[in-house]
């Protein structure tokens, strides 16, 4: 069947970012190595300088290799963390520009966290345990002095939680869902009573998982997101899309 679409010319920078990325991941060229020259690769390529340059700038944004001037680039050996954080900004834009992106996040916040807790419980090592009480000790040594810190020790709680699972891509998630939410939080958390509260939930949330119990420390952090999930709202004045 023919169409009638017309067949778009690439740019040789595109072609020449795809056989680089080729040859990083078919490990031709591991982790810490370095790529060839540009002139090198001018002549394997047969192409001129900027479209080498423009391939090499777009593995770079993509954290692929990693550029420093008078040197040759190199492949990058990311972590999870990496990974997350390229959506960071992407992220953040969703959050602002689209109204159900936030009730979407904190439901799949409860999901995960949930998840989280469950998994805690049943691989804690005594050592695990011991790093759980700490960061809630150093929470509850936050409560009415300075909320920043407050919420800071709240969230490092949530990702050592996170951090028992022994998987980054659960801690990083974890770091990354927190801190998108920390934008909008909304300050109710600091009213008289409320840090209490929260130290308190999280105290049960760590009894749960130092007794090794799957379905107790889920149903604790369950009841606790969805206690504190209203404290996350769109910024008052923030411009918001209507959708039709």
């Amino acid at each position: 069947m023919e169409t009638n679409e017309p067949i778009v010319r690439r740019k040789l920078s595109d072609e020449v970012f795809d056989r680089l990325v080729r040859l990083i991941e078919s490990g031709d060229i591991l982790p810490d190595g370095q790529l060839p020259s540009e002139r090198e690769l001018m002549a394997r390529f047969g192409v001129g300088r900027p479209a080498v340059r423009e391939a090499l700038q777009t593995l770079e944004k993509m954290g692929l290799i990693a550029i420093n001037h008078g040197e040759r680039a190199r492949v990058t050996r990311p972590t999870a963390g990496d990974m997350i954080s390229r959506i960071d900004h992407t992220a953040r834009h969703l959050l602002a520009t689209s109204p159900q992106s936030l009730e979407h996040l904190k439901e799949a916040r409860e999901f995960f966290e949930v998840g989280m807790a469950s998994a805690a419980a049943e691989k804690a090592t005594p050592e695990d345990v011991e790093e759980l009480r700490l960061a809630w000790q150093a929470q509850q040594a936050e409560k009415g002095r300075d909320p920043a810190a407050f919420v800071a020790a709240d969230m490092n709680f949530h990702t050592r939680i996170a951090a028992v699972s022994r998987n980054t891509v659960f801690e990083a998630v974890s770091r990354a869902m927190l801190q998108w939410l920390s934008h909008y939080h909304s300050g109710l958390l600091h009213w008289q009573g409320h840090e209490q509260i929260t130290l308190d939930e999280h105290r049960h949330v760590l009894e749960r998982i130092a007794a090794h119990d799957p379905i107790g420390a889920a149903e604790a952090m369950r009841i606790h997101l969805r206690r504190s999930n209203p404290t996350y709202r769109p910024k008052q004045g923030r411009k918001r899309e209507v959708f039709s």
